[in-house]
Order: structure tokens, then sequence, then C-alpha cells
């Protein structure tokens, strides 16, 4: 009977020490989960930072461009005057026609585009409208005259087309 005494207690001794390291397993495998969990969150925030600063980055580049490609318009508007003038010096004309390719195609390769606006239907995200004309030819609101040429910078517009509208 002894025997089966000290048998007993052996087990209850290595079901109290199984218990126990139930216990402790349970323990560290939540502290695990919880860490796991932690960690998941921590680099999706990261994820989410790097994404909104690779927007806020391009969108400062984006609205930097478009600033200096503002002021360097003018220069285009005069360009396209000069070779428009007439002239007797045929050299000085094809200099003038190759700067004003040059410039336009630097000013494509950042992304720059014309605003089409003769014979378009006026649209006030894209025109200023500064005078009214009545012609039968053209239709409501159709485009007839364009004073200043618009330039857009992908889907931004950096500069309005000055038109002359039918009504």
């Amino acid at each position: 009977m002894e025997e089966n005494e000290k048998q007993e207690n052996i087990e209850l001794k290595e079901e109290k020490v199984q218990n126990g390291a139930d216990l402790e397993i349970q323990k560290m495998q939540e502290e695990l989960d919880n860490t796991t969990d932690r960690l998941k969150r921590i680099m999706a925030e990261f994820d989410n930072f790097k994404k909104r600063n690779a927007k806020e980055r391009e969108m400062l580049y984006n609205s930097i461009l478009g600033d200096v490609v503002c002021k360097l318009l003018p220069v285009l508007d005069n360009l396209e005057k000069a070779e428009s003038a007439e002239g007797a010096d045929e050299n000085y004309k094809k200099g003038i026609d190759l700067v004003l390719k040059q410039y336009i195609d630097v000013l494509n390769s950042f992304g720059v585009t014309q605003i089409e606006s003769v014979g378009k239907t006026f649209d006030p995200e894209l025109h200023e409208a500064v005078s009214m004309v009545q012609d039968e030819n053209l239709g409501e609101k159709e485009i007839k005259e364009e004073f200043r040429k618009g330039y857009k910078l992908g889907d931004r517009v950096i500069r309005h087309a000055m038109v002359i509208v039918n009504q």
C-alpha cells in the first residue's frame, strides 16, 4: 500500500508540475501574441508613415515645380512672340525657333502640357474668359480666340488660358 501512496504522490506532484508548466506556457503564449500584435501594428503604422511621407514629398515637388514653371511661362510667351514677329534675318528666326522648341521640350519633360482652347467648349476649370462675342458660325460657349495660352502640370492647371468665348 505504501508503494501505491508513493506512486500517487509522485503522480500528484507530476500533475502539479504539469499544471504549473501549462500555466507558464499559456502565459508565455499570451505574451508572445501581445508582442506579435504590437509588432504588426507598429509595422502598419510605419508603412502608413512612409506612404504619407512619400505623398507629401511628391506634392511638395509638384508645388515647387508648378511655381517655377509659372515664373518661366512669360519667357515662353515672349519667345513665341519673337517667333511670330516679321523679320528679314532668316538665321535669327531659325535660332528663335530652335530655342522655342528646346524650351517646349524641357517643359514637356517635366509633364507640362498646353491647354487646348480654340474650337473647344469653354471650361472655367481650364479657361479664363476675357471677352464675349456673338458669332453665328460658332456653337454656344465655343472658344473663338485665344489671347494667352494656358498650361497644366499633370492634372493641375498652372495657368488658365485667356480666351474669347461665343455667347
